[in-house]
């Protein structure tokens, strides 16, 4: 997965009620959480933003309380990727489980808000197009990536097992 896009930039220990204040956890709806996406941080955020574009924040992203909607709010705003230095265990399962695609990176002092990134998730590979700089991410382990790509793990899942029954499906033709 390749994704371009221009950087907005967080500090280190974005909490979950930061990314998406809890007042809009009555709905999972990915727009309407998109348009609260980060609005305690940036009440503008949302507006300011370009589909595709990508977060990029220090450590311990996303800690706080368990809640996917802080997933779905950064999908359904149109983010297409965050790298930090540093992910929340909880928010790094749940963006794996939601098919947000994240990266982790030791230093994000090089990338400035504005800048454009190239960023390719299978290889780790990070470009900084502004600045003429390349960074390298330990890439996912290449399940995770196929469940990002997917979607999420309920999408995964649903279509390994549209793929099995096919397969059995097809296997059984001779025997019927």
């Amino acid at each position: 997965m390749r994704f371009k896009g221009k950087v907005w930039k967080f500090k280190d220990n974005v909490n979950t009620d930061e990314i998406i204040p809890a007042r809009y956890l009555n709905t999972t709806d990915p727009k309407e959480l998109g348009d609260h996406c980060m609005e305690d941080i940036d009440p503008k955020f949302s507006k300011k933003i370009s589909r595709g574009d990508i977060i990029v924040a220090g450590r311990n992203f996303g800690c706080g309380s368990s809640r996917e909607h802080a997933q779905i709010s950064i999908k359904g705003a149109g983010i297409s990727c965050v790298i930090a230095e540093s992910f929340a265990r909880i928010f790094l399962r749940n963006a794996i489980n939601m098919g947000l695609a994240i990266l982790e990176i030791k230093d994000i002092s090089g990338i400035k808000e504005g800048d454009y990134l190239e960023v390719d998730l299978s290889a780790g590979s990070i470009l900084n197009l502004t600045e003429h700089k390349g960074y390298k991410a330990k890439p996912l382990p290449k399940f995770i990536q196929e469940i990002i790509r997917s979607g999420g793990l309920l999408k995964w899942v649903n279509k390994r097992g549209t793929t099995r029954k096919k397969k059995q499906s097809r296997n059984l033709r001779g025997i019927i």
